[in-house]
């Protein structure tokens, strides 16, 4: 019996990857002992147990960005967090961590490696963030979701996608996609998307430029997020939902996305062989950005900036690739080269070599 211990939280971009790895654990090793460290302020206080994953909350230490007190305290607090980390490794016997990012994925990082026990890391993002580029120091065993993300010892693996995604069969199941969005059969259909909280300049644009987009020949299959509503349209092919529960069903009934570019998106969106527009949201350090660089760089997407994604551009731009079915399909095909569906496979075939590694030193 093995006893992991999976690190991570703080968004779905940590949550939900960490979630399917360990399902995928699960189904492997029905035996194992599967235990996640996060907090009480991140998604992963509800959803881990809500999946029936035991949670070992610490608290929240974010990494001070300025000198001010709190940078002051920092030091001090983080060796008291590896401290407490480390307690926790040995009450729990764990035999390996894996670590997704975020917050308690740092002080893991290091209370595993002076507790001598294997490390396994999955980076999810393009760019690294700061907690996954020291992990990537203190172990071989190292996963990217992105080929073109840069760390030491990095070993391409995808992201670890949810079970619905992974098994779906976008033509099979493209009628009963149809069908319960209520769209029409004989129209190529544009999905668009923020995020569940949704994007306020493509949701502004699309709206705005939706009888455009239906001149062209299409319908729009619009889910706005709950934050960024909009109002209600009488055009005939234009749906608007504010919320969407069954993203396989929208991604099935999809020949083109417009999008944000956050990891997860760009991931089951090329995996799936979905081309797309995708509009990077312009903040933090241009994460959104990067993670489009690999489809774009094979023909499967197009990127274009926050600012630029305006009525002018959908007009100027959009409609003519609309209207080039070939060129769609050619996406559709080169986005497929860039996306994995086993992520979640490989992810842990890295972590079982950081644990057969161990045994090999011991």
């Amino acid at each position: 019996m093995t006893r992991y211990l999976l690190a991570g939280g703080g968004t779905a971009g940590h949550v939900n990857p960490l979630l399917a790895v360990a399902d995928r654990i699960s189904d492997r090793e029905p035996d194992a002992v599967i235990r996640v460290l996060g907090t009480a302020e991140g998604l992963e206080s509800r959803l881990v147990p809500a999946r029936g994953y035991e949670l070992l909350v610490v608290p929240r230490l974010p990494f001070p960005r300025r000198p001010n007190q709190a940078a002051i305290r920092f030091p001090r607090r983080f060796r008291a967090l590896v401290g407490t980390i480390r307690e926790l490794l040995r009450e729990h016997e764990i035999d390996v961590l894996v670590g997704f990012g975020g917050y308690v994925s740092a002080p893991a990082y290091l209370a595993a490696r002076l507790e001598k026990i294997p490390i396994a890391v999955h980076e999810a993002n393009a760019k690294p963030g700061i907690a996954n580029r020291l992990g990537s120091r203190l172990t071989r065993f190292t996963g990217v979701a992105f080929r073109s993300a840069s760390l030491p010892h990095a070993r391409f693996v995808g992201m670890p996608l949810r079970r619905e995604i992974e098994s779906l069969n976008r033509a099979t199941e493209r009628r009963t996609a149809i069908d319960f969005f209520e769209l029409s059969p004989s129209r190529p259909t544009l999905l668009v998307t923020g995020g569940s909280q949704g994007a306020k300049r493509i949701n502004e644009t699309v709206h705005a430029a939706a009888a455009t987009i239906i001149g062209a020949g299409w319908q729009i299959l619009h889910i706005t997020g709950e934050r960024s509503p909009l109002p209600p349209s009488t055009l005939a092919d234009y749906r608007i939902i504010p919320y969407c529960d069954r993203m396989e069903l929208a991604l099935s009934a999809a020949d083109l996305a417009v999008a944000r570019a956050g990891s997860a998106t760009v991931s089951e969106f090329s995996a799936l062989g979905v081309p797309a527009v995708y509009v990077p949201l312009a903040v933090g350090n241009g994460e959104q950005r990067l993670n489009t660089r690999d489809v774009v760089a094979a023909g499967g997407a197009i990127a274009v900036d926050n600012a630029q994604f305006t009525s002018d551009w959908v007009l100027s731009d959009l409609v003519p690739l609309l209207q080039n079915r070939a060129i769609i399909a050619d996406m559709a095909a080169r986005a497929r080269t860039v996306g994995v569906l086993d992520g979640a496979d490989r992810t842990v075939d890295l972590v079982m070599d950081a644990l057969a590694a161990n045994v090999d030193l011991t």
